[in-house]
């Protein structure tokens, strides 16, 4: 951060004397803004207009922009100006011949703040409040914005202000306790820079129609028998569910090994297992599992997802008619087998729903009696002694 004017006098002034004086001192100006500046130096300094020069920034600025109004006094003309180069304002300053810093100001160029836009706000386990925000269409002002979170009780009490900033993001905050339940909380952002305040609409809620939680604990991937197809998952119920009351429903993603793209399965309820058919043989698979309270003491909101738990891998069995060679009559039967399979199979996702047990197990069944029955085919034929 660069530093503050007034700036120190120079070694050759008296301490208690300003060698100059800038003005217009620390102007806030919209961008596309023209300004002329004066610098007057005292006579103590001894220093005359001819003495004097220009920078912003760092930067010296060209004589041209400069217009002699007396002996002790020059000014710079300054057109078009872009908003500032940093939030804490562009540094102004005029200088003695040598080089010396005489004075100094604040150039603070930029845009009154947007309305904040797009506020969500979540509870996690019903302990705190986290909000964030969008600050408006366009954003960058240029200039220092503070963003304040604002709440209140709908229909009494006073206005609150939010402490905990930056909690989620740049433009978050979280509220962490002494929260009501069983009423509405109004709550809105509040913009506000050296060139305006800007204020967003209002946000209606209720604490228990936003509660997430933890992501489910304990999920465990595992084989089914030696259905090369399938995989079964299981998992425990985020602890904090058992501090208050309400219904949990599941989702389950996985993917293969070799893929960035997941698979949902959006129908799981709220059992804590679920089997994943349809899948490839001899394929490393990874699970995760995340949770939604809903329906919380008579809430009617949808609930909002917790986190993904940590991906979970387990491999399905290879299959045993990919190994080895067969007759041409077996790979016929092998054809046909798939063909059933497949049709079968589809009936069973279409009438199960993913995870009905009932549907499942008479799969499971269907699919070892096959398997036993292909495996005694291929031994009819064979030579003992081969």
């Amino acid at each position: 951060r660069p530093p503050r004017f007034p700036f120190p006098s120079s070694p050759s002034v008296s301490p208690a004397a300003d060698p100059a004086v800038i003005s217009p001192q620390d102007p806030t100006l919209l961008i596309g803004s023209s300004l002329v500046a004066t610098c007057t130096v005292s006579p103590e300094s001894h220093l005359r207009a001819e003495d004097l020069y220009w920078t912003l920034n760092g930067r010296r600025l060209p004589a041209t922009s400069y217009t002699t109004l007396g002996p002790t006094t020059l000014s710079v003309a300054l057109s078009r100006l872009n908003g500032s180069k940093q939030q804490s304002g562009d540094n102004l300053v005029c200088h003695s011949r040598d080089g010396g810093i005489l004075a100094g100001s604040c150039l603070y160029v930029g845009l009154p703040p947007e309305k904040p836009v797009n506020i969500s706000c979540w509870s996690k386990n019903m302990k705190d409040l986290t909000c964030k925000w969008a600050p408006g269409a366009e954003g960058e002002t240029f200039l220092h914005t503070n963003y304040t979170l604002k709440y209140k009780l709908r229909w009494y009490g006073r206005d609150n202000t939010c402490q905990e900033y930056h909690a989620a993001g740049t433009y978050s905050c979280r509220i962490p306790k002494d929260l009501a339940l069983f009423t509405p909380y109004e709550i809105w952002v509040e913009a506000s820079n050296r060139m305006g305040v800007a204020v967003s609409d209002v946000v209606m809620l209720d604490i228990l129609d936003v509660v997430t939680t933890d992501p489910p604990p304990d999920v465990h991937v595992s084989r089914v028998g030696d259905l090369e197809d399938q995989l079964s998952v299981r998992w425990s119920s985020p602890p904090a569910l058992k501090d208050f009351l309400f219904q949990a429903k599941y989702q389950i993603q996985y993917r293969v090994e070799d893929s960035s793209e997941w698979k949902v399965v959006d129908d799981v309820g709220n059992q804590t297992s679920c089997r994943l058919a349809g899948l490839r043989p001899g394929t490393v698979y990874f699970v995760q599992v995340r949770c939604n309270p809903f329906g919380i003491y008579g809430s009617k909101s949808a609930g909002i997802w917790s986190d993904w738990s940590n991906p979970t891998a387990a491999s399905t069995p290879r299959s045993e008619r990919a190994a080895g060679g067969c007759d041409p009559k077996g790979g016929e039967q092998n054809t046909t087998l798939r063909r059933e399979l497949k049709q079968f199979f589809g009936w069973v996702r279409k009438h199960s729903y993913g995870c009905s047990n009932l549907g499942i197990k008479l799969y499971d069944q269907w699919r070892v009696w096959l398997q036993k029955s292909h495996k005694a085919r291929n031994q009819v034929g064979k030579d003992p002694s081969a």
